[in-house]
């Protein structure tokens, strides 16, 4: 695998994380499917969902794969009074990155960024290295740390 601007991020705040690389096809893009391909709980691994508020514009929230986001929870973290998720062809532009390989590290932009309350229960978690098939397990405090992110109760 070659390096993603994730992973150079992590090793140049000296984040303490690892990979895992699996096989993935386009019809097998969600995190409950990644999470069975790479062996770790479904509520360890964290999808990243790209939203639009009425008043802070881009937020971004990291959520367990068997979790919805809850768009009134998801507005009153960010300050919003309402929260959409944008459309798919608006995530490369705004982002850098694709459906199934989106981080919450490294954006092009940084964005707010909210992890749900429960990362915190995980000694580790994974979150999308960037690109589709690999993994970033990492400490929730550390990616909290690198991404400026809060933690919320947003499902």
């Amino acid at each position: 695998m070659s390096k993603t601007n994730a992973i150079r991020i992590l090793e140049s705040h000296g984040i303490k994380h690892s990979t895992v690389s699996y096989d993935y096809n386009e019809d097998e893009l969600d995190a409950i499917t990644v999470a069975e391909k790479i062996g770790a709980e479904h509520e360890a691994v964290f999808k990243t969902l790209v939203t639009r508020g009425d008043k802070t514009g881009i937020n971004v929230f990291c959520i367990p794969a068997v979790a919805e986001l809850n768009l009134k929870k998801a507005a009153l973290a960010s300050g919003n009074k309402s929260i959409e998720m944008i459309k798919v062809k608006e995530l490369l532009p705004l982002t850098g990155y694709i459906r199934g390989g989106c981080s919450p590290i490294g954006m092009k932009k940084s964005y707010p960024t909210y992890i749900d309350e429960t990362a915190e229960i995980f000694e580790e978690i994974y979150v999308s290295a960037g690109v589709r098939g690999t993994q970033v397990k990492i400490n929730p405090g550390d990616l909290k740390k690198v991404t400026g992110a809060a933690f919320a109760d947003v499902t």
